[in-house]
């Protein structure tokens, strides 16, 4: 069959891409996972991903739906069949002061709505670390996090209503416009976080909030990684929920500082970032009782930002982590275990310990304020024993967050990265209803098939 001539027909040839070339350019993720499509295409509307699904569920081709690409479980990796590139449909179509929401189409990059929010005086919070590149529809696939969940939550929170398009090609509205609703099941939330696996998502409905009127941000210091999580406790237990609380390890305080030379303690066993968003009545006092909560753990060092300049100056460590990591190797394999907060402290131990026993060099960092972190093994794919110790470790990384009441993935999801893993967390039966689900909604396995239930 000529899939290629089909999608001409149904797109227009300037919207299809064939060559291998072209194909190789979306075989890839943000992992090291890769699988080449048979062919690529870009729909500009919501009909034409209707007659692309028809077509596919009618011949038995698999479709593997994609935003940016940046994904870190590797579910939108292709399988052969019909990558469907959602970038063109990157329309806002509608932002809704009066009634605090915006409708957009799966394409949108995130800071792209992020910043147009903010024009109108308006806040959109989801924050996931790719926010300048990703978009849309792959947060809402993903249920993606980011620095401001703590406060703010996740994706799956600002999202009213979908329309979306099922793998047979018909047409399903969820939710809507209005903040209460409960009228049937909650479709909204099944096909949030499902990962491309349940339906094409052609537009979205969104909750925005009024934007902050200011914040502050500070930086401290710590001997230890202990001391660190004692200090998130104490901030919380004073009544503070920060927009961000990030921690970093003394790995990758030693990365960052020499990436970026701003002057980071490499004495110190941990540093967390914290911000307080609000009206400018109320940050200053919070600021002060989080550096006040810092001093009480023991912080050797606290440094607030005076105003914008210094603020950014502060998150430029934050950002460039992804960086400045990879000089100690040129792997990174980026990990996402998520644990209550008060076992933060438990979780950096276990890991500390499994890269001794595995002879591994992992830096950690993540969104201490809800227990979310990124251990980031650092290795060299070319090195085989090396990459045989990265598995072992990623076991038992999983193992450890699992016995400390975690969970596999705070944002990044699952994919074919963490399936082999699912069941020890969703057990059998839980496996077995997701998969009654997947095949009552796509009977015929064509919509991202292979990912996640079958680990």
């Amino acid at each position: 069959m000529n899939i290629a001539g089909e999608m001409v027909r149904i797109l227009g040839k300037d919207r299809v891409l064939d060559t291998k070339e072209d194909r190789l350019a979306y075989a890839f993720d943000g992992t090291m996972l890769s699988g080449v499509p048979d062919v690529v295409v870009f729909p500009q509307c919501t009909e034409q991903v209707q007659e692309v699904m028809s077509f596919a569920n009618r011949e038995g081709i698999p479709v593997f739906p994609r935003g940016a690409g940046t994904g870190l479980s590797g579910g939108s990796i292709p399988d052969g069949g019909i990558a469907m590139v959602m970038v063109d449909m990157n329309k806002i179509l509608e932002i809704d002061r009066e009634n605090l929401l915006c409708v957009v189409e799966p394409g949108v990059v995130t800071e792209t709505l992020q910043t147009a929010a903010e024009s109108m005086g308006l806040f959109y919070p989801p924050d996931p670390g790719s926010l300048k590149a990703c978009t849309i529809g792959g947060n809402i696939a993903e249920n993606a996090g980011g620095p401001r969940a703590l406060k703010y939550g996740v994706t799956g929170d600002y999202v009213l209503g979908l329309t979306v398009v099922t793998p047979e090609g018909k047409l399903v509205q969820t939710g809507g416009r209005t903040v209460k609703n409960v009228t049937g099941f909650d479709l909204t939330s099944l096909l949030v976080g499902s990962e491309g696996m349940l339906g094409v998502v052609t537009r979205s409905t969104l909750k925005l909030l009024p934007r902050p009127e200011t914040a502050r941000t500070a930086l401290a210091s710590f001997s230890s990684v202990e001391s660190a999580a004692e200090a998130v406790s104490e901030i919380i237990s004073r009544g503070i929920i920060p927009t961000a609380l990030e921690l970093m390890d003394d790995v990758t305080i030693r990365c960052v500082e020499n990436y970026v030379k701003m002057g980071l303690p490499l004495d110190a066993g941990a540093i967390l970032l914290i911000e307080v968003d609000g009206p400018a009545s109320t940050v200053d006092e919070h600021i002060a009782k989080v550096a006040s909560a810092c001093e009480y753990a023991r912080a050797t060092r606290i440094e607030v930002a005076r105003d914008e300049d210094e603020r950014d100056r502060l998150w430029k460590a934050r950002r460039s982590v992804s960086a400045a990591v990879v000089q100690l190797n040129p792997t990174k394999i980026s990990e996402d275990a998520t644990v209550p907060r008060s076992k933060v402290a438990h979780l950096v131990r276990r890991i500390k310990q499994i890269a001794r026993t595995y002879d591994l060099k992992i830096a950690v960092f993540g969104h201490a304020g809800d227990g979310n972190l990124h251990p980031n093994i650092l290795a060299n794919r070319r090195d085989t024993g090396e990459m045989k110790r990265v598995e072992e470790a990623v076991d038992a990384l999983f193992e450890a967050a699992l016995e400390l009441g975690g969970t596999l993935s705070g944002e990044h999801g699952i994919g074919l990265m963490k399936a082999r893993y699912l069941r020890k967390e969703a057990k059998e039966t839980g496996i077995q209803m997701m998969r009654a689900i997947k095949q009552a909604l796509d009977p015929n396995n064509i919509l991202n098939p292979g990912k996640m239930l079958w680990g």
